[in-house]
């Protein structure tokens, strides 16, 4: 009885080792060749220039707007970041420097940007 087991245990071990093996191989197109091209990213304008809070509220919605463009940033949050740059953009453009530049702080902040 104890041949048979000891015989036995190849005889189930080699069938199932080369299923394993055959599941490993496959007839159809490689990770690499499946794969789609990727698109190319939007050219990006080039940045406002300058001081004060108008070029940095700019500056910044220019950077919202091209990631979610890219994906980077989904729409509704980009959408919500936007609405606080406007804010700070009103008060920038009111004349009140001192509260535009701490909306535009808060805002980036509160979106996690630097």
């Amino acid at each position: 009885m104890l041949v048979t087991r000891l015989t036995l245990v190849p005889c189930l071990l080699v069938p199932c080792l080369a299923a394993g093996l055959g599941a490993c191989s496959s007839s159809g197109p490689s990770p690499k060749t499946a794969m789609a091209p990727a698109a190319a990213a939007p050219a990006l304008a080039p940045l406002p220039a300058g001081s004060g809070c108008g070029p940095s509220i700019a500056r910044t919605q220019a950077v919202v707007d091209s990631d979610v463009a890219t994906g980077n940033l989904n729409a509704p949050v980009g959408a919500r970041f936007s609405a606080d740059l406007a804010r700070a953009s009103e008060a920038c453009s009111a004349g009140r420097e001192r509260e535009a530049v701490g909306l535009l702080a808060a805002a980036k902040s509160r979106y996690g940007y630097p």
